[in-house]
């Protein structure tokens, strides 16, 4: 059976309901793991230094493509082999990081999809000024070991530059960081907070929550996982979408189709997500009008 290698940022545990996803994806083509294909993953469990070496094991491996969901991961697997095909995803502009010479006609052995993410900045925080009128300073939180780190802030300084809002950048990378991370918004008497997309944020819902809710803060996310486990909004790409997306690439590979014959994706599905039940908690009132603009009203 063909293997298809799996590069994942995040844990095992974390990743479930994307992984799901993908694996749908990859039934939407005719394949189903330890039917007629198998998966071999490598999680770099938040650490993207472990990426190089992950790959290389992954080519060493023989799989018949690597999925790199991830722009660190599809740097690595990237980096680490020049003929097994890669499928990845990845928030910014993928020719500008050079994993793709273009999006409609990628050369060599990578293509993927390109996610929505950090062009969303500027709607995501006058949805936040609207629910949050009165927070004259916004965190933000990065992670800097991310390589989309620097241009997600850049995003997010520009965005708020234009409306006069003040941003405090607070870099997390880690559990230690997130809970001095919110000390740290406290004490600079920050209004609300926006968080970055990054895998190792993304991994921490319940715990990003639970300390938004010990202290009071509101809380613009990028992704309905959030909302759901008790966040009050997010705005964002429907992320198990792409996934599915990624799947049915790797499903198209497995087929025969060439990387350089199928264009990068590029997801436009967004969707924005509230949470009524936190909103009160907080002592916050949706405006109508974010409540009408609402693809799901969470009570």
């Amino acid at each position: 059976m063909p293997v298809v290698g799996y590069l994942g940022a995040r844990s095992r545990e974390d990743s479930a309901d994307l992984v799901a996803a993908f694996r749908a994806g990859l039934g939407e083509t005719g394949f189903v793991e330890d039917r007629n294909m198998r998966i071999e993953f490598r999680w770099a469990e938040g650490h993207y230094d472990r990426f190089p070496a992950l790959a290389r094991e992954l080519v060493a491996h023989q799989v018949a493509a690597i999925v790199a969901p991830s722009l660190a991961s599809g740097l690595a697997a990237k980096a680490a082999t020049s003929t097994i095909p890669i499928v990845f995803s990845t928030g910014v502009d993928p020719v500008q990081f050079g994993l793709v010479s273009s999006l409609n006609r990628p050369t060599g052995n990578v293509t993927g999809l390109a996610i929505l993410t950090n062009t969303l900045a500027p709607k995501q925080l006058q949805l936040l000024r609207e629910v949050v009128p009165t927070a004259t300073l916004i965190g933000f939180f990065a992670n800097p070991t991310n390589p989309i780190a620097e241009s997600d802030v850049r995003e997010v300084q520009s965005a708020a530059g234009a409306t006069h809002q003040q941003i405090l950048v607070v870099n997390t990378s880690n559990d230690g960081e997130l809970e001095t991370a919110f000390t740290g918004l406290v004490q600079q008497h920050a209004g609300a907070l926006f968080v970055m997309s990054d895998p190792f944020l993304l991994s921490r819902p319940e715990k990003i929550v639970a300390l938004a809710t010990r202290n009071a803060l509101p809380v613009m996310h990028q992704f309905r996982e959030f909302p759901a486990a008790g966040g009050l909004m997010s705005y964002g790409t429907d992320i198990a979408d792409g996934y599915r997306q990624l799947g049915i690439y790797a499903g198209k590979i497995l087929k025969g189709a060439k990387p350089a014959d199928l264009p990068v994706q590029q997801s436009v599905k967004v969707e924005l997500v509230v949470n009524l039940k936190t909103a009160k908690a907080l002592g916050i009132t949706f405006p109508e009008s974010i409540l009408q603009r609402a693809d799901e009203v969470i009570e």
